[in-house]
C-alpha cells in the first residue's frame, strides 16, 4: 500500500464529479483515504459494486455540520476541501470546515479554489473563493490551493434547449479544463513524496488554450452534429433571459458574472501547472467531447440520443 506522506487523506465530497475521480486515483496508488459524502450509497464503489479498497465512507448533512465534519476529519493529517454549493452562507460553510478541520488535528488542507480569485473579481464565486483561502491562509495549517478554471463539462451545459449559449462573454476567453486533470493535479500534490514543496503555493489548473464562446459552439456543433451558436447578450438580457428559472439572486449573480469575466479576460490564462504536476498536456475541450460523449450526449438531436 502507497500511503501519503501526509498519513490518511480526507476527501469531501467525494460522490461528486471531482471527488469521486480523486478517491478512485487515490485507491488505485494504495492510499489510505475517507470519504466524506452525504449520502454513503452514492459514494464510489469499484464496478462490482465493491467499496474502493483503503477506503472508510463517513456521512456528514454538510460543512455547516460542525460535529459530524470534525468527526470526519478526526484521526486525518491532510484534508482535501471541494467547494460548497453556491449560497448566501458559502463563505461561511468553508470557514467551518476549515475550522472542523483545524480542530480535529488535520495539519494540512488541499483546497479547490477558482482562477482569478480577488476580492473585487468580476465572477462573484471567485470572491467567496478569495475569502475562502484568506481564513485557510491564517488557519494555522498547511496549506495548498488549486485555482481551477470552468470545467469542460460546464460549457456544455451552457447551452440551451434551442441550442444558443447565451451570456455576455463578448469575445473574451476561457481556458476550460477537465475534471480529470484537476483530480490528476489534486493526487499529484497529495501524494508527492516531497509534500512540502506544495506548503503555501498557488497553482492554476487550466486546459492548454482559451477560447472565445463563438468557438466553443463551433466545437459543440462539430461534435454533435448539430448547429450551436452563441448569442452575446448584455447584462440586463442575461438577467432576464434566466429569471424564469426560479434561481436565487447568488445564484443568478454567479451565472451572469461567470459570462462577464470571460468578457473582462479573467479566465483566459493558460497554465502550465497541469503538464508540469502531472508530466503530461491537459486536455483540450475536443479531447473532453470525445472521451466523454455521455456528458454531452442531451445536447445531441433528439433521433441521435441513446439511452446509457
Amino acid at each position: 500500500m502507497t500511503w501519503s506522506a501526509d498519513g490518511l487523506i480526507a476527501v469531501t465530497g467525494a460522490s461528486g464529479r471531482l471527488g469521486s475521480r480523486l478517491a478512485f486515483r487515490l485507491a488505485a496508488e494504495g492510499a489510505h483515504q475517507r470519504l466524506v459524502v452525504r449520502d454513503p450509497e452514492r459514494a464510489p464503489r469499484l464496478d462490482d459494486g465493491r467499496p474502493l479498497p483503503e477506503c472508510e465512507v463517513v456521512q456528514s448533512a454538510g460543512y455547516a455540520d460542525h460535529a459530524a465534519m470534525r468527526a470526519a476529519f478526526e484521526g486525518t493529517r491532510t484534508a482535501f476541501l471541494v467547494s460548497a454549493r453556491e449560497s448566501t452562507d458559502r463563505v461561511a460553510e468553508h470557514v467551518a470546515a476549515i475550522d472542523a478541520a483545524v480542530e480535529a488535528g488535520v495539519e494540512r488542507i488541499v483546497y479547490v479554489s477558482f482562477v482569478g480569485a480577488a476580492p473585487d473579481a468580476t465572477f462573484t464565486f471567485a470572491r467567496d473563493h478569495f475569502h475562502t483561502e484568506e481564513h485557510l491562509r491564517h488557519a494555522g495549517v498547511r496549506w495548498t490551493v488549486l485555482r481551477d478554471n470552468l470545467y469542460h463539462q460546464a460549457l456544455a451545459s451552457f447551452v440551451g434547449p434551442d441550442g444558443v449559449i447565451r451570456g455576455p462573454a463578448g469575445d473574451g476567453r476561457v481556458a476550460s479544463v477537465s475534471h480529470d486533470d484537476v483530480a490528476d493535479v489534486a493526487t499529484a500534490v497529495l501524494l508527492d513524496e516531497n509534500p512540502t514543496r506544495h506548503d503555501g503555493v498557488v497553482y492554476d489548473v487550466t486546459g492548454p488554450e482559451a477560447a472565445t464562446l463563438t468557438e466553443v459552439a463551433a466545437r459543440l456543433t462539430l461534435a454533435t452534429g448539430r448547429q450551436i451558436t452563441y448569442h452575446a447578450e448584455s447584462v440586463s438580457e442575461a438577467y432576464a433571459s434566466r429569471a424564469h428559472l426560479g434561481a436565487s439572486a447568488v445564484e443568478l449573480a454567479g451565472w451572469v458574472s461567470s459570462y462577464e469575466a470571460i468578457a473582462t479576460g479573467e479566465m483566459a490564462h493558460v497554465s502550465h501547472d497541469v503538464e508540469r504536476l502531472v508530466g503530461r498536456p491537459a486536455r483540450s475541450l475536443t479531447q473532453w467531447l470525445d472521451d466523454y460523449p455521455r456528458e454531452w450526449a442531451h445536447l445531441l438531436p433528439p433521433e441521435d440520443r441513446r439511452e446509457p
